[in-house]
């Protein structure tokens, strides 16, 4: 029952939520930050279903995010094609959480360019061994199945690449799974890292390059890469492809390095 006590709770009226039984997506004191990005997600789709798709999102994880909550948001402009909307979460008179979501509705293309292909294709995901096992953050032990897809192991070039699926979609659109499961894994950073330490996104940001994504069982190839790391930031480059080797998300993101 841990994915519906973090969905079901959240209603087209918004206002006060209590979650109950999330022990499961707790990343330390707050929610992982791929379940306080659904959460704020499904406040806006259930307040406002007849928006056209999702085509993008800016999320700002301000603050831990906790069981008790107030969900908040908005339509800040609704024009022909565009609506962008605005979702916050508030906990105890603070917000924790800030996001804002771009849907838009499809029109005749006056350009296309696919996203290129896969490097390094790793193989099937039915060919690789598990990962992480009994490693990571409780939520991931909880919720998720990793594979290994890449080689390298250790410190190395700072990218960070795994086949993973959640254990339980049932009830989840295709976007929200995405959105779930987008912010999995660790940062590429943590591999150029010198010391162990804490690590936390402060922000990501993420473009869907299908409105319907699909794929085969559930699995997701997910890659974290920094981009630059120093003065305790990383800037982090992160894409999603479904198994046959097509690009579905482009985002960045922003971490703490800490230690």
């Amino acid at each position: 029952m841990s994915l519906a006590n973090l969905i079901d709770p959240i209603t087209a009226e918004g206002g006060a939520t209590r979650f109950s039984g999330l022990d499961n997506w707790m990343q330390g004191r707050t929610l992982y930050g791929g379940a306080s990005a659904l959460i704020a997600y499904l406040a806006a789709a259930r307040a406002f279903p007849d928006l056209p798709p999702l085509r993008a999102g800016q999320v700002a994880f301000v603050a831990p995010t906790g069981p008790e909550v107030e969900l908040r948001r908005e339509i800040v402009r609704q024009g022909r094609n565009v609506a962008q909307v605005r979702s916050e979460i508030w906990c105890e008179g603070k917000c924790t959480l800030t996001a804002f979501w771009l849907f838009g509705t499809a029109r005749e293309p006056n350009a296309v360019h696919p996203p290129a292909p896969v490097e390094n294709w790793p193989g099937a995901p039915e060919e690789q061994e598990p990962a992480m096992k009994g490693k990571g953050p409780a939520f991931i032990q909880n919720n998720f199945e990793i594979l290994r897809a890449q080689e390298m192991r250790g410190p190395g070039d700072p990218v960070v690449r795994r086949w993973a699926r959640l254990t339980d979609r049932e009830g989840l659109d295709p976007v929200s799974e995405l959105i779930l499961l987008g912010d999995v894994l660790p940062p590429g950073a943590m591999r150029a890292m010198e010391r162990q330490g804490p690590i936390s996104s402060i922000n990501w940001s993420f473009n869907l390059l299908d409105t319907e994504p699909t794929t085969r069982d559930g699995w997701w190839l997910s890659e974290n890469a920094s981009q630059h790391a120093d003065a305790g930031y990383s800037s982090e480059r992160l894409r999603l492809w479904n198994a046959d080797g097509k690009q579905v998300l482009d985002g960045m993101q922003c971490v703490a390095v800490f230690g």
